[in-house]
């Protein structure tokens, strides 16, 4: 089954078993939540189900669950690259839709600060006026250092391997 990709990112809920790759499609600022165990397989298909999501899994027996195939797609890739490549067959995914617009961490969205307006930052990155964004659930801070760089630029392999 091959989708054609929204305009907009997409939704999905990761198993535990694809918690790498759950943590990239937040990097390319895709609404993914990552099960923790222990949790019950049709639970997870009832909350991809009520919440228009895609389950991500590499579980096969959660396609015998009722309406399973309707919204879980399952990956047999190990790694993330690969799996990346295996999602990029299965579904259209934009990895340059919203990039790094959502907390790693936990999902949620970032919203820009003003750099003046946070004394726990870095003295050269506040002195450098670069642009900082702050989780709205964690107060976790981003700015766009080397690391930011490195993600940006996996980011864009990954959606040049589509």
């Amino acid at each position: 089954m091959h989708e054609t990709s929204a305009s907009h990112p997409q939704r999905f809920l990761c198993d535990e078993m694809l918690t790498g790759l759950g943590k990239w499609l937040r990097a390319a600022g895709h609404d993914t939540l990552i099960a923790s165990a222990p949790h019950r397989d049709r639970e997870l298909v009832r909350t991809c189900l009520d919440h228009d999501r895609r389950l991500l899994t590499c579980d096969r027996r959660m396609l015998e669950i009722t309406h399973a195939d309707k919204v879980t797609c399952v990956l047999s890739a190990q790694g993330v690259q690969a799996q990346v490549i295996e999602l990029n067959r299965s579904l259209d995914i934009d990895w340059l839709a919203a990039p790094l617009s959502r907390c790693l961490l936990c999902n949620g969205l970032l919203t820009d600060v003003a750099v003046q307006q946070i004394d726990r930052l870095p003295p050269d990155i506040r002195q450098g006026g670069q642009p900082v964004s702050r989780c709205t659930a964690r107060d976790k801070l981003y700015w766009q250092g080397s690391h930011y760089r490195r993600l940006r630029a996996r980011l864009q392999t990954f959606a040049d391997d589509c």
